[in-house]
């Protein structure tokens, strides 16, 4: 009987050290993640006193080298504070945000750690390695949860072309849905859910180095996937590839390293979520000492197009004329940027030499005169094999940036392509727009000349399908966006009700009204923002295009108006002195009056673009007006299916 009564004590005093349960909450409490260390590695986070989600088990398998998490064993804890602010280099919601979460480090037996962090609005965690191997073999990542009694969900598809869900365009569309009936095919992030209580929750990652993207299945739990390192492949065309014969392992890295964050933003509604920062605040700040080169703007783009102008004594094209035309409006309107997309380059492969029709030496030149700046398409491939050679000539030709395309693919060396990239670039002073790509991971707060992503599905698309509908556009603000920045190419100047929109190539338009187009520039984030339509189109209508040239592409702050998912958004946005409102609604008409309270002292001159009165049957029908309002004001707003507004508040004289 003693024995058993000393055995059982030893087994008591022995627990808190082998299987413990640990708590960290945010700062203000509303967020709390309860981990406990038994046979695996576990945690359940709360809200506002509620279990809203419960992981099954994190764990990092190792080749030869075990199952990091597996029978963990806690050597000791460390806990932090932050509160510091963060100044954004290109701002896309503030130009300072605040820093402020509670950390928990668990510093394990076998040289490894998971950190922990809670946040106001979110939760997150990553493991970091010690290990004595210069190389360590990734087999797997155990990341499998479940969001508690969920009531829905936003949940990404793709059809996609290839037999490989991992070499995609990434240009997800989204479906709201119960939770219960999610498919369960393999998506990319982010994901939105509802949790019981109403949070709001969204699902993706940040600081992604040197590791492959991490990919979602919904089995009994959502559960993490991952692309494994390619050993063999086949080239398909110019731009794609067939998988031969892929590794068992998903990464070879560094033994010694910070892996990414997994990342849990949970908001009380809807319009908390639009100014979550948490991907953005989780990567590793800049690297760019200097980051004053690097200028946001507007870009006349040539490729939705097709360069279909018209109105000119020259035959229009890929050629040096109909450049110099763009150039010309660009001038004439403020924006900064003309855009060469595919076409330029004597062909794809060979992005060293122009085709015969183009001088870019004479078109930099000619743009300079003029300050706009001239951006180049290349695709990804001839970049990666010749990539100094190639930087190195478009520097010196002058170019101010590249948008890199059709990389399709989220294996760990396509992330490291990304990485290198965005450090090449950054040594030669261009930007970098990643199109054909994976969702942002926080890259463009390490290098703050990654200024903008494609991995949507958007504009384009309405070229060839229906797919990019009103409402597709009031749900990528909660899904898609919530990752980081996104070029979804705005900006069409044939606008169509739902019954007479035809897909058409070379003449393509919007589904949706023309003011639903404009609040685009005020409501997606894109410090690189194109004016997707021809110039002869906007030329037509210099009153309307005189307004929209006025929108920036960065914001220094960001207030929420009015957010439902889907259904309605409406974002008022600040630079400077001035305020920008803009907001959209899908294939219901919208109708409510919001305070200007956030005005601050004194008048305003407000310039307000609305659905026209016939907007219903002619999408392109919009009205522009301009009165004095202050923060006593209240701006009734009524959108048209489909519809939008904008509203330009300027400080009176």
């Amino acid at each position: 009987m003693k024995k058993s009564i000393l055995f059982a004590l030893m087994l008591f005093l022995i627990k808190p050290v082998f299987a413990k349960d640990y708590e960290l909450s945010s700062p203000s409490g509303n967020n709390k993640i309860k981990i406990s260390c038994d046979k695996r590695i576990s945690f359940v986070v709360f809200n506002q006193g509620s279990p809203i989600l419960t992981t099954e088990q994190i764990a990092l398998a190792l080749k030869d080298l075990g199952v990091l998490g597996q029978d963990p064993k806690v050597a000791r804890e460390i806990r932090t504070k932050a509160n510091t602010s963060i100044n954004v280099e290109v701002p896309v919601k503030f130009k300072t945000i605040t820093d402020e979460y509670n950390q928990l480090e668990l510093v394990f037996k076998g040289n490894y750690s998971i950190i922990f962090r809670a946040y106001n609005n979110g939760v997150a965690y990553r493991f970091v390695t010690s290990l004595k191997n210069d190389k360590v073999f990734v087999n797997n990542e155990n990341i499998a949860f479940q969001v508690n009694d969920a009531q829905n969900t936003i949940w990404p598809f793709e059809g996609s072309k290839h037999a490989n869900l991992f070499l995609s365009h990434f240009e997800y569309s989204f479906k709201p849905q119960k939770y219960t009936a999610i498919d369960s095919a393999q998506v990319g992030l982010p994901t939105y859910f509802t949790a019981k209580n109403g949070a709001k929750i969204v699902f993706t990652e940040s600081d992604l180095f040197d590791y492959p993207n991490l990919f979602i299945k919904k089995k009994e739990n959502i559960t993490g996937v991952f692309p494994h390192v390619i050993l063999e492949q086949q080239k398909v065309g110019d731009r794609s590839i067939k998988i031969l014969k892929e590794a068992d392992y998903i990464a070879e890295t560094n033994g010694t390293r910070a892996f990414p964050w997994r990342l849990w933003m949970i908001n009380d509604n809807d319009a908390g979520l639009l100014t979550n920062t948490l991907v953005y605040q989780l990567a590793t700040p800049s690297k760019i000492k200097d980051a004053s080169w690097i200028k946001p703007g507007k870009v006349a783009w040539d490729w939705w197009n097709d360069n279909n102008i018209y109105g000119v004594d020259f035959k229009s094209g890929i050629n040096t004329e109909t450049y110099k035309y763009y150039i010309d409006f660009a001038s004439k309107y403020g924006l900064e940027y003309i855009m060469l997309d595919e076409g330029w380059t004597k062909n794809t492969q060979d992005i060293l030499h122009s085709n015969p029709n183009i001088d870019i030496p004479e078109l930099v030149a000619y743009g300079k005169k003029k300050n706009v700046g001239v951006l180049l398409w290349v695709l990804w491939n001839p970049l990666n094999e010749k990539m100094d050679e190639v930087l190195d000539l478009y520097k010196n030709w002058g170019i101010k940036g590249i948008k890199v395309d059709f990389m399709t693919r989220a294996e760990q060396y396509m992330v490291n392509f990304y990485t290198r990239t965005a450090e090449a670039c950054a040594k030669r002073n261009l930007m970098v727009d990643f199109h054909g790509a994976y969702k942002p991971t926080g890259l463009h707060r390490t290098y703050p000349n990654v200024i903008s992503y494609e991995g949507v599905h958007g504009l384009e698309n309405n070229k060839w399908e229906a797919t990019v509908t009103p409402e597709h556009d009031a749900l990528l603000p909660f899904t898609r966006m919530m990752a980081g920045p996104m070029d979804y190419t705005p900006g069409a100047m044939r606008n169509a009700i739902k019954a007479n929109f035809n897909a058409v190539y070379s003449q393509p338009m919007s589904m949706g009204t023309r003011a639903h187009q404009t609040a685009l520039y005020v409501l997606f984030e894109s410090p690189l923002q194109m004016l997707a339509d021809n110039p002869s189109n906007y030329q037509q209508d210099e009153k309307y295009t005189r307004y929209l040239a006025q929108f920036p592409s960065i914001w220094d702050d960001t207030k929420v108006l009015y957010a439902d998912a889907g259904k309605a958004v409406v974002v008022a946005r600040k630079l400077g002195n001035k305020w920008y409102l803009g907001g959209i609604t899908n294939w219901n008409t919208f109708a409510q009056d919001f305070k200007l309270d956030f005005l601050g002292k004194g008048k305003f001159s407000i310039e307000l673009l609305e659905d026209g009165i016939n907007a219903n049957k002619m999408a392109e029908d919009y009205k522009i007006t301009q009165k004095q309002v202050d923060a006593t004001s209240v701006l009734p707003v009524k959108m048209a299916q489909g519809g939008g507004f904008t509203a330009i508040l300027s400080p009176s004289n």
